[in-house]
């Protein structure tokens, strides 16, 4: 008895599969779906890069003369506005030189002085005047070039920013060639990568690109190019391209490696929902509404992007495909939209 009751339960519901295959055979059977107006996207393409940071002035501080270290006048990581001292080389000779340098700049005034105050009695020569003039801007230059020289025993910011460590302490000798310190303003940091060949041209002054630093904890920031290298390099058939990044926060540092985004925007193609695509023995396609019928388009997949498809297909925009029913028509299916559902895509207008 049990077998015979799974025997017909078996016939039933192959009497009813028949009847649903039968069914969807009868193209004048209007089947209910979600339709979807098809609209046009552009693909784009995301390039990734690996750049480096630096900042935006950056430079190895170093003394301009020989000499023994009077004091260190920095504090290692401090910022500094351009022209601060930072260290004091021992000035003695310098600074006797410049007095010295006042006094004969004295002497040939007073005797300028006295030539100008006999001049219109004859008992001074013209001659004579000129020379004390040349005398009087000889010991001038004399007194510049001691000054000049004092100066040089003071080693000061050349731009503003922030001073790194230094291995130069109070009477270690230096000269010309030591380094006393770095000095990077890293309010803004350039971030230099290269970018393929053919993304020449997605990149101009002003562009925004995606900066994600390595660093563990760091965030996305967006960065903007400020310029493109002239040309392409032969052998890696890349150019390089420069960001500039706020640092104003001072979070980040010179010499950190980012992850460099930007997208390409390339042509223009039909979006359709993930949904509607179909997959059968020659490939992709979508059931495209018709004058109420289903009609089968091929498709080529181009990308994909959250629960819609750019596809390479002859859809023009403003047509309709099934977004939702694909599984219950077949070519020339006839189609009714099912009120009870809700409308896909942008809009009806144009099964009216």
């Amino acid at each position: 008895m049990k077998h015979f009751k799974a025997f017909a339960a078996l016939l039933v519901l192959a009497a009813c599969g028949q009847g649903q295959e039968s069914a969807l055979r009868r193209p004048d059977v209007a089947r209910p779906i979600i339709p979807y107006t098809i609209d046009f996207a552009a693909d784009e393409r995301v390039v990734q890069a690996v750049g480096t940071a630096r900042a935006r002035l950056a430079a190895t501080v170093r003394p301009e003369t020989a000499g023994f270290v009077e004091s260190v006048l920095y504090t290692p990581g401090a910022f500094v506005e351009e022209g601060t001292p930072i260290l004091a080389l021992e000035a003695d000779e310098e600074r006797l030189a410049v007095r010295l340098a006042k006094v004969s700049v004295q002497e040939a005034e007073q005797l300028l002085a006295r030539y100008r105050r006999i001049e219109n009695t004859g008992a001074v020569s013209d001659s004579a005047i000129d020379e004390a003039k040349t005398q009087l801007q000889a010991a001038q230059i004399a007194l510049e070039q001691a000054e000049l020289r004092l100066r040089e025993r003071t080693v000061g910011a050349p731009f503003a920013g922030f001073l790194g460590l230094t291995d130069v302490d109070p009477g270690s000798r230096i000269d010309q060639t030591t380094a006393i310190a770095a000095l990077d303003d890293r309010r803004v940091l350039y971030i230099d990568f290269a970018v393929p060949e053919d993304a020449f041209g997605a990149l101009t002054a002003g562009s925004e690109v995606e900066a994600i630093p390595f660093s563990s904890g760091a965030e996305p920031r967006i960065a903007k190019i400020v310029t493109v290298d002239s040309r392409v390099d032969p052998e890696s058939r890349a150019f390089t391209a420069r960001a500039a990044l706020d640092n104003s926060d001072d979070r980040l540092r010179p010499g950190m490696s980012f992850e460099v985004r930007f997208a390409i925007k390339g042509r223009n193609y039909p979006l359709v929902p993930e949904a509607s695509i179909v997959w059968g023995a020659n490939g992709a396609y979508v059931w495209a509404v018709r004058q109420g019928r289903a009609t089968e388009v091929p498709v080529n997949i181009v990308s994909r992007q959250e629960g819609s498809v750019l596809v390479d297909a002859k859809l023009e925009r403003g047509a309709i495909v099934v977004a939702e029913g694909v599984q219950k028509v077949r070519e020339g299916t006839a189609v009714v939209y099912d009120d009870s559902i809700g409308v896909a895509g942008p809009g009806l207008d144009a099964l009216d």
